[in-house]
């Protein structure tokens, strides 16, 4: 998702800052500044109420807003194991870690104010509640089972090492199983996520804190599509091939 440059200054309203780039909003909630209907100050007034360094403020901002492109044209397949997985795990994983609970914070929030408004939110909170529950633990055994298994069976196959096939054998995980059952969640996740937001698309009358919630959940929607493609698309494949490969050599 692209989202144009904005030039931040003293005089910009915090609600304006906030509806032209909803990553903002993160640097605003870590000080405690209102950027919904209570946000409509300008950024200097605002830093002065809160007593907040506005200098370090606008460089948080800032950073907030910075546009990173990754190109289409990346070969993922071609990479080497070692840093694939180290792509998935500083990139994606380390997304999730930060991004779930504060994600997760932020709908909580907006589902107990605007429940009688939009009946429909408590059954998207719980949805996300129940993925942030399963995925966390789910990211630590992929670093400390999962991705140290392949890693080694990768090696393994590339020096075509004598003890190869034993070493499958012994230290095999049901990285196929595995791979099937938590990606099958996050599909359900994602369906269920995109159904009750209508593609994250909010009506003409929300609030910024309604926009905000639904541009950060595109945006996990986003990372979770990426991320589970180089898991399932490339990654598990790869390795599931090289188990059956060395066990054929026997």
């Amino acid at each position: 998702m692209f989202i144009p440059a904005i030039e931040i200054t003293d005089e910009s309203f915090v609600t304006e800052i906030v509806a032209r780039d909803y990553r903002t909003s993160a640097v605003f909630r870590k000080y405690g500044i209102e950027f919904c209907c209570g946000g409509r100050i300008p950024l200097q007034t605002a830093c002065e109420i809160h007593g907040v360094n506005k200098d370090i403020i606008k460089k948080e901002l800032n950073n907030s807003i910075r546009n990173l492109h990754i190109t289409n044209a990346i070969d993922f397949g071609n990479w080497d194991i070692d840093f694939l997985v180290d792509y998935i795990r500083n990139i994606h994983h380390e997304y999730l870690i930060k991004n779930l609970p504060e994600a997760g914070d932020l709908l909580q929030r907006f589902t107990d104010s605007h429940k009688k408004k939009y009946p429909w939110l408590p059954d998207l909170a719980n949805s996300f509640a129940d993925l942030k529950k399963i995925m966390l633990p789910h990211l630590r055994h992929e670093e400390d089972v999962i991705f140290p298994y392949i890693r080694q069976i990768a090696h393994a196959h590339h020096h075509r090492e004598p003890y190869a096939a034993l070493l499958v054998r012994t230290l095999r995980k049901p990285v196929e199983e595995m791979m099937d059952r938590e990606h099958e969640y996050i599909r359900n996740y994602l369906r269920t996520s995109r159904e009750l937001t209508n593609n994250y698309t909010p009506p003409d009358n929300a609030c910024i804190t309604h926009r905000v919630c639904f541009s950060k959940l595109q945006e996990l929607d986003n990372d979770l599509v990426q991320h589970t493609h180089l898991e399932s698309n490339i990654l598990f494949p790869r390795a599931i091939a090289m188990e059956k490969e060395l066990l054929a050599s026997v």
